[in-house]
């Protein structure tokens, strides 16, 4: 026996769900993102909304639900705001700014739990997905601002570095709305790859090459050739996602790829959990990379800072040259 309640979300579209024993089954076809599948709690006073979608399968979350024709209201502002490595004191006082301006905040559950109090506190709403919800949760952003809110769609690091920029910008042409409409803003963070570097030292000073691991949207022989075409041309190289429970082999592949390319003794800079409470960083010779790739330091929150050919370690630092030594004394 199930009953229905029909409620109005904060972008002023109904959503009925359907309340069962042994399950709940939600179709929300709203003009606040399309037809999606959710499970809705509460999150001190704000709604987190859980997708049940996952990587890389197709389903409702993949559909572009309404167009800007839907929505009657003066489009809102959506900005993309990159949050940094992760402590509140890692992001700008941009991003901060432009997160308190924002009357409803859209991202992935683990990046809003790292919000500081005072920004979740001052939001109208948050709505948050799990893990490989990006596209529904991006369009749940784009239409909260073509519904009239002012929206800002959070991710860790910067926006525009493995992130939802792009797709936000997607979605909206998708939609037959423009980015002018929304006042389309993008506030950068500090990347992965720059905190985890100032971690380990100056590995990142010359030529750099970032490639992740673990993306579910491109195929592992595009990746291996993107490291192996890295590795050969000597490019210092920054590996984000680099261990999965999916993609558990991409990691062993990577380690086979870059010891074809690179010396054994190549330092290789390892950064878990950057500006969290579990960071942990070390550094290792490339040889002994693969073994650790069973151990709680390498998994999602992990980047590998893989040195180039004139990286050295000293002082228990990394030390990429710049080529500074070839035309000063110094």
């Amino acid at each position: 026996m199930s009953t229905d309640d029909t409620t109005t979300s904060n972008c002023g579209a109904s959503t009925t769900e359907s309340k069962a024993d042994a399950s709940t089954d939600a179709d929300a076809a709203s003009k606040c993102g399309g037809a999606t599948t959710e499970s809705s709690s509460s999150r001190g006073g704000a709604t987190s909304s859980e997708s049940s979608s996952s990587c890389g399968a197709s389903g409702d979350d993949e559909n572009v639900g309404a167009t800007v024709e839907d929505f009657d209201a003066d489009p809102g502002q959506l900005i993309a705001v990159g949050l940094g490595p992760g402590q509140p004191e890692g992001m700008t006082a941009r991003a901060r700014s432009a997160l308190l301006e924002a009357d409803h905040i859209v991202g992935y559950t683990t990046y809003v739990e790292l919000l500081p109090d005072e920004v979740t506190g001052a939001a109208e709403d948050i709505y948050d997905t799990p893990m490989c919800g990006e596209v529904s949760r991006t369009e749940e952003s784009v239409d909260r601002a073509l519904a009239g809110n002012d929206v800002a769609i959070i991710g860790s690091g910067d926006p525009n570095v493995y992130a939802l920029a792009g797709l936000a910008l997607e979605i909206l042409e998708s939609k037959d709305a423009t980015a002018s409409m929304v006042d389309f803003e993008v506030v950068p963070g500090v990347p992965a790859a720059q905190s985890c570097a100032a971690r380990v030292g100056a590995p990142l000073v010359n030529d750099t090459v970032s490639i992740s691991l673990s993306d579910h949207l491109t195929d592992m022989p595009t990746i291996e050739s993107r490291l192996h075409a890295a590795a050969k041309e000597g490019f210092t190289i920054a590996i984000y996602n680099p261990w999965s429970r999916k993609r558990r082999d991409n990691y062993e592949k990577a380690c086979e790829i870059l010891m074809e390319h690179r010396d054994p003794e190549t330092p290789v800079g390892i950064v878990h959990g950057a500006g969290r409470d579990d960071e942990t960083v070390e550094i290792v010779e490339l040889q002994n990379l693969e073994e650790l790739g069973e151990t709680d330091l390498v998994d999602m929150t992990t980047t590998l800072l893989v040195g180039n050919e004139d990286t050295y370690v000293w002082d228990d630092r990394m030390v990429t040259p710049r080529g500074y030594e070839s035309k000063y004394d110094y």
